[in-house]
């Protein structure tokens, strides 16, 4: 394990699914997140035309340094620096990064994203309504992208062996995304869920102009924020935007 808590992959077929579910050739750029000891690295640079690789750790990406002839190491944390040019992604992400890389994502152009998650996570990513586990994760996945678990991965499949099972995932953008202000969309999402008990009458009284409010109408109001999917949640941000925008009445 890496002085970051990295797990690595070990199990050699599941390293070369990975990399074929990704479905890459000569022309793809791929972004690797925590490359780790660089088992799907190797298998992403037979595949791919460049990768570059993002790894946090020195002694790691020090070892991985000119190892590949196609693949560019940087050493930097990926949650803050820019990421370079890239069209897919492929990752076996650090457990302590997955939510904060994933948001990332959601505003990041790309075609494909292969990522690895502890299952549990992934099982939320792909919550729906009425369900448990669906909050905002759930919601912003399910508004950004579109995707699906391809594969349960157990826990023998790392060394050292993790405590949790692990998930492969498939996602790309969500075309025809319906929010008109997507900065708005995300703002609000994280607002009601963090009061998603109340109705979503409640939760706004606090947040929106009093007179936005009142112009404000429709059943949406009367339910939970967990009750919502996210057209629904898109189409309550727009209503929002309009209804502050209108001209109130004297």
């Amino acid at each position: 394990m890496s002085r970051k808590g990295q797990h690595f992959l070990v199990d050699s077929n599941i390293v070369g699914r990975i990399a074929d579910w990704a479905e890459l050739s000569s022309v793809d750029r791929v972004l690797e997140i925590g490359p780790g000891n660089g088992a799907l690295t190797e298998a992403l640079s037979k595949r791919a035309g460049h990768v570059v690789a993002i790894e946090v750790d020195p002694s790691l990406a020090l070892a991985l340094k000119d190892r590949f002839p196609n693949v560019s190491i940087q050493r930097a944390d990926a949650l803050k620096v820019p990421f370079p040019p890239f069209n897919k992604v492929v990752s076996n992400l650090p457990y302590q990064i997955s939510t904060s890389i994933t948001l990332r994502l959601m505003r990041t152009h790309f075609d494909l994203a292969v990522l690895m998650y502890q299952k549990e996570f992934a099982e939320r990513l792909f919550a729906r309504p009425h369900h448990e586990g669906y909050g905002r994760l759930s919601a912003l996945a399910g508004y950004f992208f579109e995707g699906a678990i391809i594969e349960k991965v157990p826990r023998s499949a790392f060394r050292p062996m993790p405590h949790v099972d692990s998930a492969v995932v498939r996602l790309s953008p969500r075309r025809g995304r319906e929010a008109e202000d997507e900065d708005h969309f995300v703002e609000m999402v994280g607002a009601l869920f963090n009061q998603r008990r109340k109705s979503i009458r409640r939760s706004l009284a606090s947040h929106i102009p009093g007179a936005a409010l009142v112009r404000l109408d429709g059943p949406l109001l009367d339910r939970r924020p967990e009750e919502l999917g996210a057209r629904e949640l898109a189409e309550l941000s727009n209503s929002i935007i309009r209804a502050a925008q209108a001209e109130v009445p004297v």
